[in-house]
């Protein structure tokens, strides 16, 4: 058992055997030189959104803060697809989260707190992380969050 593996599996965590597939006209991560860049992943969790709307009224932070967990996760899946290990993360360089907010909700860093704790969790030093946490009005299929990944290999 790989190392990460044994971390995941110590942690609970499954990664999905595959990226989700494409809601448009692009792919899951592209590589380029030592980095992937992910495309924005959502919470899926067995082809279903857990939370639908926007956080601050239908979705609180604490499921919000879930679902950016399993979007990191997701994502994961699609780094692993292109490199062929998550052993190969040398670190996750930066994570970029949207949060869709209530206009009255400003909390989107603690919401995004969830995929940067996973990561620092499998990853331990090599997941400390550049971020940004932006609220929007509203994204694809009403998820309450994204999260895209750019991530360093070896």
């Amino acid at each position: 058992m790989s190392d990460i593996a044994a971390r995941l599996d110590s942690l609970g965590i499954t990664i999905p055997h595959r990226a989700a597939a494409p809601a448009g006209v692009y792919v899951p991560a592209v590589v380029s030189g030592s980095l992937v860049f992910t495309a924005g992943a959502l919470p899926f969790v067995d082809g279903t959104l857990p939370a639908l709307g926007k956080v601050g009224a239908e979705v609180s932070p604490e499921i919000a803060r879930d679902c950016a967990r399993t979007a990191a996760i997701n994502a994961l899946a699609a780094v692993a697809e292109v490199i062929g290990s998550l052993d190969r993360v040398v670190r996750v360089v930066k994570v970029v989260g949207f949060v869709a907010s209530d206009p009255g909700f400003v909390a989107q860093p603690g919401v995004i707190d969830g995929a940067s704790e996973v990561l620092g969790a499998i990853f331990g030093d090599a997941g400390v992380h550049a971020r940004s946490a932006v609220g929007v009005a509203v994204l694809p299929l009403n998820s309450p969050v994204e999260v895209e990944l750019t991530v360093e290999f070896a």
